[in-house]
């Protein structure tokens, strides 16, 4: 599947990087993408990768923010005639040192807490393509691509 040719649709959000907005960009991606009239499984495929998205900006990205307000997070999402579907969140938090070792399962920066190391694993799982660039210091931009049936 290509990922570009005619554009339908596409929509950006901001939201502060605070733990009810995991379930703000669920809802609002997963009723943004019912344009395209998803199977059930196709929607919850991508209510999973933007929750892990925007849980990962939310733990890791503004970790060690230390402004009195939270960070940022960057969704936007893209519809393709062909029922293609971009959905890019980013974030100018602390950044990744190391892409390809955080991709890999299992990887945490936080071997004593809760985390499981699983959140780019899962995003790979339930998309077609997933393509992670990151600056230390910058922050972090996650491209996902699905293509619907």
């Amino acid at each position: 599947m290509r990922f570009h040719g005619e554009v339908i649709n596409k929509m950006r959000v901001t939201l502060p990087a605070i733990s009810q907005n995991e379930s703000v960009s669920r809802a609002i991606v997963g009723a943004f993408v019912s344009i395209l009239n998803p199977t059930i499984e196709e929607l919850a495929d991508i209510k999973c990768v933007i929750s892990e998205a925007v849980t990962n900006c939310i733990v890791h990205a503004y970790t060690h923010h230390t402004c009195e307000h939270p960070g940022t997070i960057y969704i936007q999402v893209t519809l393709y005639r062909n029922r293609g579907v971009k959905i890019t969140v980013r974030d100018r938090g602390c950044g990744i040192a190391d892409v390809t070792a955080a991709k890999a399962p299992l990887f945490t920066t936080d071997p004593e807490g809760e985390r499981s190391g699983m959140g780019f694993a899962v995003m790979e799982n339930f998309t077609d393509r997933l393509t992670v660039s990151s600056k230390v210091g910058y922050g972090t931009t996650v491209h996902m691509y699905k293509s619907l049936k």
